[in-house]
C-alpha cells in the first residue's frame, strides 16, 4: 500500500549528489590542510592514576590544570569518585618526574586536599601508530564485510551503493572533526564503526522494501518503485533516527567530557546516515543501471525467503 503523502526523493537526487559532493570536497580538503587532531590514544603521552580521600570535582581539576598550562589534559573518574585517571599528550623539555609532580600539585590544589600518585605510565607514539593502523583495518574490514553481505543478499549494484553510502557517512563525519579541530581518539573511532552498523541497517530496510515493492508492481518504472519504497519506509526511518538522535543528544550535554567525542560523532553520524539512506544509497544503485531484471527473485532466494 502506498503512503498517503508521496514525496519525490529521487527527483531531487541530483541536488542531493551536489550537496554530498560539496561536503565530501570540504572534508577531503580539510584532511590535507588540517589533518585530524589525534588524541593521546594515537599520539602517545603520559597516564597518571591519583587517589584522593574525598570525592573529586573533575570540573575544578580541569580548570586548575588549564591554568597551570595543561589545558589538553583528559581527566576522568577511575573506579570510584575518589580515584582519578589523567591522560596527557607528550610535553618536551621536561623530565617525567618533574611533570608528575606538577600534575599532582595542580590536582591537589584544585581539591584543596593532598592527593596520592599511585601510577605513572608513558605510552610511546609507536603504540599510537599501531592503534591507528588497527583502527583503519577495522574500518576496511567493516566495509568489505558489508559489501560481501549485500552482494549475496541482494545484488552487486545495491552492494556498491551501500558501501559508497557508508564511505560517504564516515568521511563527512570525520570531516567535521577535521574542520573544527575536534580531538580524534579511540572513542570517536568506535563511534564511526557504530555509525557504519546503524547506517547499513537503515539501508538494508530500504533495499528490502524496494524488492518487496517490485514484486507487487512489476509493471512500474524502476525509479518509481524505488521512490515508493523510500516513502513506505520513511515513517520507520524518522522514528528510529529521532529516537537515537534524542538519546545521543542527551549524551552530548550530560555524558561528560570523557565520551563527548563519541557522542558528537554519533550525533553527526545519525543525521548523515539517515540522509544517505534516503538520498544516496538507492540513488547510486540507480545511477549504476539498476533495472527490473536485477530485482527478479532467483529460486535460491525464494527458498531462503520461505524459511521460518
Amino acid at each position: 500500500m502506498k503512503p498517503i503523502r508521496q514525496l519525490d526523493f529521487l527527483g531531487r537526487r541530483k541536488l542531493a549528489f551536489a550537496f554530498s559532493s560539496l561536503l565530501l570536497a570540504i572534508s577531503l580538503i580539510s584532511f590535507f590542510v588540517n589533518g585530524l587532531s589525534f588524541g593521546i590514544d594515537f599520539t602517545g603521552g603520559s597516564v597518571y592514576e591519583m587517589h584522593f580521600n574525598q570525592s573529586v570535582d573533575l570540573d575544578k581539576m580541569r580548570s586548575t590544570l588549564a591554568e597551570r598550562g595543561f589545558a589538553d589534559a583528559n581527566v576522568q573518574h577511575f573506579g570510584s569518585s575518589e580515584e582519578v585517571l589523567l591522560r596527557l599528550k607528550p610535553i618536551e623539555n621536561i623530565k617525567q618526574d618533574q611533570l608528575s609532580q606538577q600534575i599532582l600539585d595542580a590536582a591537589s590544589t584544585s581539591q584543596a586536599a593532598p592527593g596520592e600518585m599511585r601510577r605513572v605510565e608513558f605510552v610511546g607514539p609507536q603504540v599510537g601508530d599501531e592503534l591507528l593502523d588497527d583502527g583503519g583495518l577495522a574500518l576496511l574490514f567493516a566495509f568489505i564485510g558489508v559489501m560481501i553481505y549485500v552482494s549475496i543478499r541482494f545484488e552487486w549494484k545495491f552492494s556498491v551503493g551501500a558501501v559508497l553510502a557508508l564511505v560517504h557517512d564516515s568521511v563527512i563525519t570525520l570531516g567535521f572533526f577535521s574542520v573544527f579541530r575536534w580531538e580524534f581518539d579511540m572513542t570517536v573511532l568506535s563511534a564511526i564503526l557504530a555509525i557504519i552498523g546503524y547506517s547499513i541497517n537503515d539501508t538494508i530496510v530500504v533495499y528490502d522494501r524496494i524488492r518487496e515493492t517490485f514484486r507487487g508492481s512489476r509493471n512500474t518504472d524502476i525509479a518509481e518503485i524505488t521512490n515508493n519504497a523510500l516513502n513506505e519506509t520513511l515513517g520507520r526511518t524518522i522514528l528510529t533516527s529521532f529516537t537515537v538522535f534524542l538519546t545521543v543528544l542527551a549524551l552530548v550535554f550530560l555524558g561528560g567530557k570523557t565520551i563527548h567525542g563519541f557522542a558528537i560523532a554519533m550525533l553527526i553520524g545519525v543525521v548523515v546516515g539517515t540522509y544517505s539512506s534516503i538520498y544516496v544509497a538507492s540513488a547510486i544503485a540507480l545511477a549504476l543501471g539498476l533495472n527490473k531484471e536485477d530485482l527478479l527473485v532467483t529460486q535460491k532466494e525464494s527458498v531462503l525467503d520461505d524459511l521460518p
